[in-house]
């Protein structure tokens, strides 16, 4: 069905839509993967937006259900150039065109997705319609005007506390829009855990006798989330606690620090990470929309290679570390930082 992707700027692109065949609203980012569209269509951190694949062939090896990060998929919208009708992998289970309609996801192929990503990059991110209609001026402005993703981290945290079994010492993962991945990472360090729900208490979480406290990656602004700051501030000092991405954002607040939003942000699986103190290079995977803007009480331990933000912090005193890239995606390197925990969890046990 031909439609068009209208961007907030006023650009229009004509196209294809595929998937579901209907209009969403979202904001438009683009990610860098060459791989890794199924992780992407469903990490929860992608809540809300419109996602563009730089990488022009996408579907080659389907979709199957082992490599799902949540139980859906998450973003209003997927842009691409062109699709892989007829997927070849031993794992292929359906299409991505299948996929998308089953989560009835809005998708839009034909289009130059790297001119789309100039774009954003050359003006920051912005809203997105893709559509079938010919909308006016009034009608875009309303529905831009409506569209809000502020009660982001709420609509993907699990409602309800989940135990994963494990014989080595508890950890509390509160669910800020948690990966599979991550869990999984967890669960092969030998921790036990408890995933919370984003708006638990401290109260609540005792009870469950957790060694530490893991701030999961997730959607949004952290500023939307101030319930969750303020008890990661009750948390420092009585628990190690580390944070990924929108949880390390989270937890630089609560630490006194400033977050603000990036121009077109950091998504894909391709950007260099210096650790100071190893005097050692990662490239690695992100996908957040905010940065640190000033540290709170920690001093920093990574840092960006391509624009020079803050990428990791710590305080010792606090037992407190949090980064800004997803450490589960590459465990040869990651696990230092989950090592590192760990040696911080069994010194406070």
């Amino acid at each position: 069905m031909k439609g068009k992707l209208i961007l907030e700027n006023g650009m229009s692109f004509d196209g294809k839509i595929f998937g579901h065949l209907g209009e969403t609203t979202g904001e438009i980012v683009f990610t860098t993967g060459m791989v890794g569209y199924q992780e992407t269509l469903t990490d929860p951190s992608l809540y809300g937006k419109i996602v563009v694949m730089t990488y022009p062939m996408v579907g080659n090896y389907g979709i199957n259900l082992d490599d799902m990060e949540s139980d859906k998929i998450h973003l209003k919208g997927f842009v691409i150039k062109e699709d892989a009708k007829l997927p070849n992998n031993f794992r292929c289970e359906m299409t991505l065109d299948g996929f998308l309609r089953q989560y009835n996801v809005v998708g839009f192929k034909g289009v130059d997705t790297r001119e789309i990503a100039k774009i954003i990059r050359d003006n920051g991110s912005m809203k997105a319609i893709i559509t079938t209609d010919d909308l006016t001026h009034k009608e875009l402005k309303e529905k831009f005007d409506n569209f809000s993703y502020e009660n982001a981290v709420a609509e993907v945290s699990r409602k309800e506390i989940i135990e994963v079994g494990g014989n080595g010492l508890r950890i509390g993962v509160l669910d800020l829009g948690v990966k599979r991945s991550t869990v999984d990472s967890l669960s092969k360090m030998g921790f036990a855990v408890s995933i919370f729900p984003y708006n638990t208490t401290f109260e609540e979480m005792k009870k469950h006798n957790i060694d530490a406290l893991f701030l999961s990656s997730g959607p949004g602004n952290p500023a939307d989330v101030p319930e969750v700051v303020a008890t990661v501030k009750e948390v420092l000092g009585k628990l190690p606690v580390f944070g990924v991405s929108l949880g390390a954002q989270v937890l630089n607040l609560a630490l006194g620090g400033t977050i603000a939003k990036m121009n077109n942000g950091h998504r894909g699986a391709n950007h260099p990470v210096k650790d100071i103190a190893r005097n050692r290079i990662y490239v690695t995977s992100q996908n957040h929309g905010y940065t640190i803007d000033a540290l709170g009480n920690a001093e920093a331990t990574h840092v960006n290679l391509n624009d020079k933000t803050v990428e990791g912090f710590r305080n010792v005193e606090l037992s407190a570390m949090g980064v800004q890239f997803l450490p589960e995606a590459y465990p040869e390197d990651s696990n230092n930082l989950f090592a590192d925990f760990l040696k911080t969890i069994e010194k406070k046990a």
